[in-house]
């Protein structure tokens, strides 16, 4: 007979109880590009894009691990998300109202961007790049704790390589779902890696930093000496002042957290590299700017510098044939 509990899911493919939840959305709104602007990777094995038709995820709601796939349906005038939700104990009303809600905030539902698009309508540099990828929302870890995780293992590493590094630790830590034998991995949450040695961190490819960075912090969140939901209050800058005094989490992690993990959409992570290439093929620039220049160029945008950071993703996505 198949449990309920964590253990035994991680363990076997039990038979699954099945919830659907509708989602509506503001035109115009893309599904596929908004979960490649979330996942950047063809090679992400957290965030999935599934037979080129749904985003599929792997979450824990409430002590509950759940499969999440996202469709849309374009048939009426107004977009509609199907969110299906798998779990092998009873889907409660509580459990569907909070797998909406994750959805929602994780691609960016509630985010109006009409006075971006009337913005964009008149700056010569992203009106074009906003028309072509219209219907992108900007989207958002689940937690933040998940953010500063990724921004720890793409620091000073190729973005390829950071992906890769987050799908061993999450084949490695995180909560196994098999669906038509097939294992699928949540992101491991603090608890999962708080009692981890470094060592088997380092074990994944993670520098001794990095690893001691990501142990130090699962241990803290778990243990409630760091309290990540404290930032939704702070303004930006003392929301970086705060992560900041983290361990391993500098400037650009901290306002790729701001920008990813809560929101904050007038943020451009300034110290992004693959962000400076953007803006230089965009710009035609000699050479990659710097911080402070960055700060220039996209002041014009505010404050939605952080929906054109998407925007200049994706269109590094389709130059290299992703999208």
């Amino acid at each position: 007979m198949c449990s309920s509990g964590l253990a035994d899911v991680r363990r076997y493919g039990c038979r699954m109880a099945r919830a659907t939840v509708l989602l509506r959305a503001t035109p115009p709104f893309r599904l596929d590009l908004t979960a490649w602007a979330l996942r950047r990777r063809e090679k992400n094995a957290v965030d999935r894009w599934d037979d080129g038709h749904y985003y599929g995820r792997v979450i824990v709601v409430d002590g509950d691990l759940v499969q999440l796939t996202v469709t849309q349906d374009t048939a009426g005038v107004e977009p509609t998300l199907v969110v299906t939700v798998e779990s092998t104990t009873r889907i409660s009303a509580r459990l569907r109202k909070e797998a909406g809600l994750l959805v929602r905030r994780m691609l960016g539902l509630a985010v109006d961007l009409q006075p971006f698009y009337k913005l964009a309508r008149d700056n010569a540099a992203i009106g074009p790049l906003v028309e072509r990828f219209a219907g992108v929302r900007p989207p958002r870890f689940p937690a933040v704790f998940e953010g500063l995780v990724n921004s720890i293992a793409c620091q000073q590493v190729s973005l390829d390589l950071g992906i890769v590094l987050l799908n061993r630790l999450s084949e490695r830590f995180g909560a196994q779902f098999v669906r038509r034998r097939t294992v699928l991995y949540a992101f491991p949450t603090p608890a999962d890696l708080a009692n981890v040695p470094e060592e088997s961190i380092r074990e994944l490819g993670f520098s001794r930093q990095k690893a001691r960075a990501i142990q130090d912090l699962s241990t803290h969140v778990a243990d409630g000496s760091v309290n990540l939901t404290s930032p939704e209050g702070m303004t930006n800058r003392e929301a970086i002042a705060y992560l900041s005094r983290i361990r391993g989490i500098g400037r650009w992690s901290a306002e790729y957290v701001l920008l990813r993990g809560l929101g904050r959409l007038d943020t451009f992570p300034g110290d992004d590299i693959g962000a400076q290439n953007n803006l230089q093929r965009l710009f035609h620039l000699a050479d990659k700017p710097a911080y402070d220049h960055i700060r220039q160029l996209t002041s014009p945008w505010h404050p939605y510098e952080g929906v054109v950071y998407f925007h200049l993703l994706l269109d590094k996505l389709r130059a290299n044939g992703f999208i």
